[in-house]
Parts: C-alpha cells; structure tokens; sequence
C-alpha cells in the first residue's frame, strides 16, 4: 500500500477538511497502480483541454481515444459506462476538421462528454432507460433537444451511463445503480459502497476521470445526491432552463437535466451548452433571455464578497455533535470568504411526503404513456411495462419490485381533484412559503447548507435550482456543500460556488479502494 493510500484510508474527517482548507489545494490520493491509462487526464479541465487542443498538443481524436481506453480499463471497476458510441471517434474527427479551419463551436468543442441512458440519441445508440424492455424498441426519430444543443455546441458523445432504472421510479425499494440492462455501478471510492441515484453513471464517469464531463437528470436529488456521494460537482438547474423533451420522463413539474463534472467551472460550461428554446417544449419559451450560453462570467474566486446566505443545517437526530463539527470549518470559509451567513429555518416538510409521491405517480403515468406512444414499439403503455417485468421477473425484478409502476398505474389523469391539490400544496410550500419566504425574511442571496436530501429534496420539488460542491471525505464517505436558491439563479449560485470551491478545494481523487472501512467509532457521553 502506498504512503497516499494510507493516508487516503487513515485521515478523518476533520483531518481531511482542515488539509483542503489549510493548503488551498485540491487533495488528491491518486497512486501509479491506481491511476489507470493516461494518467495525465486525471483531474484535467475543460479549459486545460482546450489550451492543449489550441496549441496543437492534441487532437479531439486522441483525446476521444484515450478516455475510451481508461473507461476499457478503469470501468471494469465502476461499470458506470453503459454503452460506448460507435461514431465518436467519426465525430471527433469532424471536430478536428472544424479547428484546422479556425471554426470553434464553442468551449465544448472537441469535448468527450457522457449522457445517461434516458436521454434520446437518433444514433447507433440505444435509449433504454437501463429496462430490458427498451432493448429493441425503435431508435428515437430525433435527439433529444439537449443532444441537439450539445452536438451543435461541438461536444462529442462518446457513450451513455449507467443508471438507477427508470431513473429509480418502479419499486418501494432499489438498488441505487443499478438496472436490469446495465447492472450494478460501483462508487469510485469504495467500490462496495452505494453510488446513489438515479445518475449514478454520470455522476461515477466524471468522478473517475473516464470524461470530462457528464449529463444527468433529476426529479428529486438524482443529480445531486450522485454528485455529492461520488465527489463531483453537480448543478440541478431551474425546471424551465434546459427542455425535456427526448428524456424519459419521470414528473414533468420536476424533471430537468443538468451537468455533473469535476469542478464548477466544467459543470458551468456545460450547463451552457445545454440551454435554449425548444418549440416542443413551451416550458423553456424564455430559456434563452433567462439563461445564457456562456456562464464563464460567474466565475469569480471573491464571488462570496458581500453575499447574504442563509445557512441551512438539517443533522441527524442521532450524534449530531460530529456531523456539525465537520462542516463547521467550511461553513467559516463562508465567512471568511466575505459572505455574510445567517441562520435560518424552513417550514415543516413533513407531512408533504403523501402529496409529493402522488404528484409523481400521477405525472409519470402521463409521461411515460406518452413517450412510449411516440416511441413506438412493443410496450407503449406503463401496464405495458409492468407485463414485461413481470414475464421477465428473473431478470428485472430479482432484487426489488415494481409498487411504483402499480401504484401510478392505478391513478387517474391529470384532472383529478387529488392531484391538482397535491401539486398546488407542495409548490406552495416549497416556493412561496418556503424558499421564497426564507430568501425575502432575512434578505438573502442564496441559502446553503451540507448537502443532505430534505435540502436538495426542497429545490428539486420547487422546481429551483441547487449546486453541491465537494468537501473531502467524512467518515470516509464523499460530503459536500449546497447552494440553492430562487427559480434562474444560476449565475448568483454558480458564482457563489465557484468561490467556495476555490478557497476549500474539497475534490478528492477516488482510488477505487474494494471495501470501505469502518467510520470512526465516535465517543459516547452520559
């Protein structure tokens, strides 16, 4: 074992925090056996990338090749890559074709990127959404609107990631990761561990450097709980931003896609090469005066000067001492950044959660009925796909059920008094007698927070956006930090995480240990 893999099993919580704030560097435990092919792409940015292509230094080709050769290598580990496009390396050439005339799309131009497999690709791609049953449906008649933007921005697909199937929509219970197409993905970390979901590709690929970025989606913390467990960044943008159409829906009042990279100053470049107005989507009619294509201004390292943020600290019930005390010193660099931080506290959530599931069944009934009509192919309806898991049960549903499906095949349709007034009662507690209540109380900016699920679980059922940024490890598990706030406050978020990256430089470089060890056993009192 090396001296930094030691260092990467025995350093506690609080040492790892104080070494990134300490040394302003980003920490990383990368060892030679660990760090696969290519060990210069390790942690390598976009904008690094770019200065390298310019220079003539590389190739989009060479670099397509060299990310499809660490995912050949490292994702034996992780299984986060769920299919590999066949024409990636036909479309980095045509990117290289455009660079020798001095033709530059955009900052994603020549970039490898992964999307995961609920996203449309009119391609030799398959779209599945990780069920057996989409294996032989027909190839999607068009892109999706976000692959539309991305190609035209001059990314280059190179595959499609592994998710929690039907982006974790179909039992009581699952396995975060896991699908009946693609198996089990595994945390770059501990290989052991839960990669959470339903991203969890996009937020593994990233993570173990087999990308330069990666696109997922997120009903309710499917962006971000993957980003925070798997040490990434993640950005779950307002509903409204980026179009839906061409992505296997789950809620169409929540749904959005977004951008899961290493750093924030990736994931804000590729937020913008998503965004833009699709006519097949109304939602998104003022995404372009709303958004904007470039968030590379909001960057700024003293982003946090002169900022109000309101501090949300939700710890568990049980120990909560040692939970408090690890984010207590990021909480300071807040602070010590120029930010004013006051405490603040939300509404009650608690008796929302009926409501909340309803408006997902009832919604996701209409959607996926939807996209599988237009899809074509054997299944078209969710009674549909709930005969085929249950003709394929040995493959689909040897380790959990389908009460989801069931449970929303069961309700009717979106004129129902139900839940027209289980919509109307979560937005009304989440937006103006929650976030938006909070934000005007105390005159704040943004609020932020550890990055834990009645967090980002506020955002997401707003329909608002949120970022989490990387802290190190706690209780050798990935932490991290999250900035949420009003609907198209992605430039304030993005700013303010930006800054909050730059002074704690939390990321960690996974190692793709096989077992996590034991946390800390911490003192007990009384």
């Amino acid at each position: 074992m090396t001296k930094n893999r030691r260092e990467f099993l025995s350093a506690g919580a609080a040492g790892l925090a104080a070494i990134a704030l300490m040394k302003g560097h980003t920490v990383t435990f990368a060892s030679t056996d660990d760090a696969g092919p290519y060990p210069e792409l390790i942690e390598v940015t976009i904008e690094e990338l770019q200065a390298r292509m310019k220079a003539g230094k590389l190739t989009s080709r060479r670099l397509v090749e060299m990310y499809l050769e660490r995912i050949r290598v490292v994702d034996t580990k992780t299984r986060s890559v769920i299919e590999i496009n066949p024409d990636a390396l036909a479309i980095a050439d045509q990117m290289d074709r455009e660079r020798k005339r001095n033709r530059i799309r955009s900052k994603l131009h020549g970039i490898p990127i992964l999307i995961k497999d609920n996203i449309d690709t009119a391609d030799k791609m398959l779209t599945t959404a990780g069920s057996l049953a989409l294996m032989d449906a027909p190839v999607p008649k068009k892109d999706a609107f976000v692959v539309e933007q991305l190609r035209k921005a001059g990314a280059v697909i190179i595959g499609k990631t592994n998710l929690s199937e039907w982006a974790n929509f179909r039992g009581n219970r699952s396995i975060s990761g896991w699908s009946g197409r693609g198996g089990q993905t595994n945390n770059p970390y501990f290989l052991d561990q839960n990669p959470c979901g339903s991203s969890s590709g996009s937020g593994v690929a990233p993570s173990a450097n087999l990308a330069a970025a990666a696109v997922g989606t997120e009903t309710n913390g499917s962006i971000i709980c993957p980003a925070v467990t798997n040490g990434v960044v993640g950005i779950k943008p307002t509903v409204g931003l980026i179009s839906r159409s061409g992505i296997i829906p789950i809620a169409h009042t929540q749904d959005t896609a977004g951008p899961m990279a290493r750093t924030v100053a990736d994931a804000a470049i590729l937020l913008g090469g998503m965004i833009g107005v699709d006519r097949a989507d109304e939602i998104t009619a003022e995404a372009d005066k709303k958004g904007m294509k470039d968030y590379s201004r909001f960057l700024d390292p003293n982003g946090l000067k002169g900022a109000r943020l309101g501090l949300v600290m939700l710890p568990p019930r049980q120990n909560p001492e040692p939970w408090t005390a690890f984010y207590r010193p990021f909480i300071e660099s807040l602070r010590e950044a120029g930010a004013t931080v006051v405490d603040v506290q939300f509404p009650d959530q608690s008796g929302t959660q009926a409501d909340r599931l309803a408006v997902l069944q009832y919604e996701f009934k209409y959607g996926v009925n939807k996209y599988l009509a237009g899809r074509g192919g054997k299944y078209r309806t969710l009674e549909d796909l709930i005969k085929f898991n249950e003709e394929n049960k040995e493959k689909e549903l040897p380790l959990f059920g389908q009460e989801l499906f069931i449970q929303s095949q069961a309700k009717g349709g979106l004129t129902d008094k139900a839940y027209v007034d289980s919509l109307a009662k979560v937005k009304r507690l989440t937006r103006e007698e929650g976030i938006d209540a909070v934000l005007a109380e105390h005159k704040l900016d943004a609020l932020v927070g550890p990055t834990v699920g009645q967090a980002w679980s506020i955002a997401a059922v707003a329909g608002y956006p949120s970022i989490t940024v990387p802290v190190g490890l706690r209780d050798n598990a990935p932490a991290g930090m999250l900035f949420f706030g009003k609907a198209f406050s992605e430039p304030a978020l993005i700013r303010f995480a930006y800054a909050f990256e730059q002074k704690t430089k939390g990321r960690v470089t996974p190692q793709f240990i096989p077992k996590r060890p034991a946390p800390p056993t911490q003192p007990t009192r009384g």
